[in-house]
């Protein structure tokens, strides 16, 4: 999948700009503040339907319009063109359409343009909260498994509607019976999602090795899925993760019943990430942190093109910063024929095969 080219109004800094990038590695060059990181949050928009580092629609608006519009085209393997525009005004919802038709519900935009991210304010998949690391596992997993999305979709609903009955439960009986039904229903989703997530690392870990070697950092790294049932799950198929799940919730009914909420499923779970069979959040410094930000989002490249059939657009948002010369080299050498990049930094790089963009220049350009 491929990026032809992007029309930007109103949007952040560009009141209006087109941008055309080539087939390989792009660089999308200029000093702070110039605008780049803009461009590939238009990208963003237009690949997975939101803002990159969770941005609110409104933030993404110029500070003198009161819409914006990004118009975009791609071109998949084949060659088969795909049309998406996104807009958004003060007092009107966002509208995403994608060949000229309204898309009725923004989920259905999800993995038709498959799209790696790297940015700097990634790094608290590595280092930050477990949620940062459900939001990548459920990211990438709606991308190439539409199963996953739909479970997902729905098991937000269901918890949500769990949550309410417990928060206005009593205790009584018929309560209790209607919270069963909800936990049932939450259970199948649960255990669905969870098998798919405990797949995706071992897959993921599975680039992920030779990703981190060829990047001549040494070190034996792991991954492994940390479960709220309390117990070691990667072993039991999906149906026994069920029934483990509704038995766990047996056993925790009085402490939901008394917080009033839903207290396991995988909206608590996490994943670990080890090296030589250490924590990385626990004592790695931020160079070694970035740098397996970067190797994990290699592997996931890798992984989106085999499950999709796709090689997926890459963006990557001060990409070269902290790197050394020779392991820029090396991760160019990973892009490199594994599709289109678009890469940011703040100087032009002088390297062989690496189509360099001044952002001043592209803003000059189209006005």
């Amino acid at each position: 999948m491929r990026l032809q080219e992007i029309k930007l109004t109103n949007f952040r800094k560009h009141t209006g700009l087109a941008f055309a990038p080539s087939d390989r590695i792009n660089l999308l060059y200029g000093m702070n503040g110039s605008g780049k990181t803009n461009i590939l949050e238009a990208v963003h928009y237009c690949t997975l339907a939101r803002g990159l580092n969770k941005s609110l629609d409104k933030e993404c608006l110029n500070f003198t319009a009161d819409y914006f519009l990004l118009d975009s085209s791609f071109a998949d393997d084949r060659g088969i063109e795909l049309a998406v525009k996104v807009s958004y005004a003060k007092n009107a919802e966002k509208k995403i359409f994608v060949n000229g038709e309204e898309l009725k519900k923004f989920s259905q935009l999800i993995g038709r343009i498959p799209c790696v991210t790297f940015s700097p304010m990634e790094l608290a998949v590595v280092n930050g909260s477990p949620q940062e690391r459900r939001r990548f596992m459920d990211n990438a997993l709606s991308q190439t498994n539409k199963r996953y999305l739909a479970d997902l979709l729905q098991y937000r609903r269901v918890l949500q509607q769990r949550n309410t009955l417990l928060a206005a439960a009593s205790g009584k009986g018929v309560e209790k019976e209607n919270i069963d039904v909800w936990t049932e229903k939450l259970s199948l989703l649960a255990a669905s999602i969870v098998s798919s997530r405990i797949g995706f690392i071992m897959q993921l870990l599975g680039y992920f090795g030779p990703v981190y070697e060829e990047l001549g950092l040494g070190e034996m790294p792991g991954f492994s899925y940390r479960s709220s049932i309390g117990r070691q799950v990667p072993d039991m198929t999906e149906d026994e993760l069920a029934v483990a799940m509704i038995h766990r919730f047996r056993e925790i009914e009085s402490q939901e019943l008394y917080r009033k909420q839903t207290l396991l499923g995988p909206h608590r779970d996490d994943i670990v990430f080890r090296l030589n069979d250490i924590e990385v959040k626990r004592y790695a410094s931020q160079g070694q942190l970035r740098t397996f930000l970067i190797a994990m989002k290699l592997a996931l490249q890798k992984l989106v093109r085999e499950a999709t059939g796709e090689k997926p657009l890459f963006l990557l948002d001060d990409l070269f910063s902290e790197l050394d010369r020779k392991r820029v080299e090396k991760v160019l050498g990973l892009l490199d024929g594994s599709g289109q990049s678009i890469i940011t930094a703040t100087s032009k790089k002088e390297i062989d095969g690496v189509h360099s963009i001044s952002v001043e220049e592209l803003a000059q350009s189209s006005i």
